[in-house]
């Protein structure tokens, strides 16, 4: 059965998992750099398609192989389910494309953004009230992209895209009640089916650019299971063993390698407007650091 998360201020050893998790998932463009002569549709598909044996490795493992099955029998937790597999997979279809075609730094961006958006989301769909200080961070963060628009709209929808599909796809599993680990194996069975299709396909025509056309190719695009798969189970480990709100200072760790990796790795050039929105991003960041601090150590006089 899956386990509550530890309560706020706690930290029971969860920090170096969180720290590998977010780690992994900021040096992930080095991997997906390799594979960037196959079709991103493809790529997307072979991840899904070696992900699932892997989840299935992890759960019979750890146990959760009932939870798998009793959500599969659940119509309202299937359903929701197919929602999120939507999402995910429109997320990492965008983001795989986004390093395809050297815009990290757009990536980067929209994971900036994701926290903010989680923010609003749980105002505007779970009731929940923002303090005047994440109300400034969101107005911030806004004038941020309103920059954007103005600057370098060819690049603003991905950031968009994947800090909006990531914070519906959070909300969803925010609400549905199963694993991370066992909701991931779900979405990837109810995804495998049109991948298996989209994989065949790319065989079949014989392309000479992904799966079955090369040896290395094909190790990295098998590779991607474990590039899905290991990170959740970090980022599920350290989520039971330290508060969320500990959690959430952590997560920028990977848009701030992503961001650094599209400068100095890949050399994306950095437009004025872009710098504007960063700079506006990480103070609408430090606003909303400051309020989650605050509450935190408001928690721990109420523990004491």
């Amino acid at each position: 059965m899956a386990q509550t998360p530890a309560p706020a201020g706690s930290n029971q050893g969860g920090l170096p998992y969180a720290l590998a998790a977010y780690g992994m998932w900021g040096f992930v463009p080095l991997f997906f750099k390799l594979l960037s002569s196959v079709p991103p549709v493809e790529v997307l598909a072979q991840r899904i398609i070696w992900s699932l044996p892997l989840c299935f490795v992890i759960m019979l493992f750890r146990r959760q192989i009932g939870d798998y099955l009793a959500a599969l029998r659940d119509w309202r937790t299937l359903r929701l389910l197919l929602a999120s597999a939507l999402l995910i997979a429109v997320n990492w279809l965008v983001y795989i494309y986004s390093i395809f075609t050297d815009h990290v730094l757009a990536a980067s961006l929209g994971y900036y953004l994701n926290p903010l958006v989680n923010v609003m989301l749980g105002m505007i769909f779970l009731g929940e009230r923002l303090s005047r200080l994440q109300l400034a961070a969101v107005v911030i963060a806004g004038i941020g992209v309103a920059i954007l628009l103005a600057g370098a709209l060819d690049t603003l929808w991905i950031s968009l895209t994947l800090a909006f599909s990531f914070g519906i796809y959070g909300l969803i599993r925010k609400v549905v009640p199963v694993g991370s680990l066992p909701g991931l194996a779900i979405e990837t069975t109810v995804l495998l089916v049109p991948s298996l299709g989209i994989a065949a396909f790319y065989l079949w025509a014989g392309d000479g650019r992904g799966f079955g056309s090369d040896g290395a190719i094909s190790a990295l695009l098998m590779a991607g299971g474990i590039v899905t798969a290991v990170p959740l189970l970090l980022f599920a480990t350290a989520a039971r063993r330290m508060s969320y709100a500990a959690l959430g200072f952590v997560q920028y760790l990977a848009p701030t390698v992503q961001f650094f990796l599209s400068l100095f790795v890949f050399h994306e050039p950095l437009k004025p407007v872009q710098l504007a929105c960063f700079l506006l991003i990480w103070a609408s960041i430090a606003v909303f650091s400051f309020d989650m601090l605050r509450k935190m150590r408001a928690e721990r006089i109420v523990q004491a």
